[in-house]
């Protein structure tokens, strides 16, 4: 009797523990591993994808500076930079993203790819170009929103050459 004893002590410290060590669904350790913020990676992109529905939810919810996501860009020396996708309006951010350009896991992966290892675009941003004579911009990020110059202020698919005095090839 007394070993049925110390088992259930034993099941109830150990249900005790793993409540103190699993996140719960809405706190802070929770939400960073779901793709609210991405950790630093090596190639400069992010690690998690978030779900539109999810960001949908937070946006209802928190005011238009609300930092939903962070895009890193390693740099030559010191710590990577990091620039954020905030809710926004219908005119910047996530929002405007989401209706004028749609969002998607695929539109997520561009967008760390462009801030991650893009060249700049001389419009206050990064894009992807195609490898080939003349370069064709694939994809264009515009930073700079009326919540910080470090956001993420549009970003779209474009198929066009590259702007006109770039050196030939």
């Amino acid at each position: 009797m007394r070993l049925n004893v110390s088992v259930k002590a034993g099941l109830s410290l150990a249900a005790a523990m793993s409540a103190l060590l699993i996140p719960a669904a809405g706190s802070a350790s929770a939400t960073s591993g779901s793709g609210s913020v991405a950790a630093a990676s090596g190639s400069g992109g992010s690690v998690s994808v978030a779900a539109a529905g999810s960001f949908d939810s937070k946006c209802r919810s928190h005011s238009r500076t609300y930092v939903l996501k962070k895009y890193y860009r390693q740099v030559p020396v010191g710590p990577p930079t990091f620039y954020t996708l905030r809710c926004g309006t219908k005119t910047w951010g996530w929002k405007h993203i989401k209706l004028r350009h749609g969002w998607n896991s695929t539109m997520d992966r561009k967008i760390s790819a462009a801030i991650g290892t893009g060249s700049p675009n001389g419009r206050g941003g990064y894009s992807t170009y195609l490898n080939q004579c003349p370069r064709v911009e694939k994809f264009r990020t515009i930073l700079g929103t009326p919540g910080g110059r470090n956001d993420l202020l549009t970003a779209y698919k474009v198929d066009q050459p590259a702007v006109a005095g770039v050196s030939a090839c």
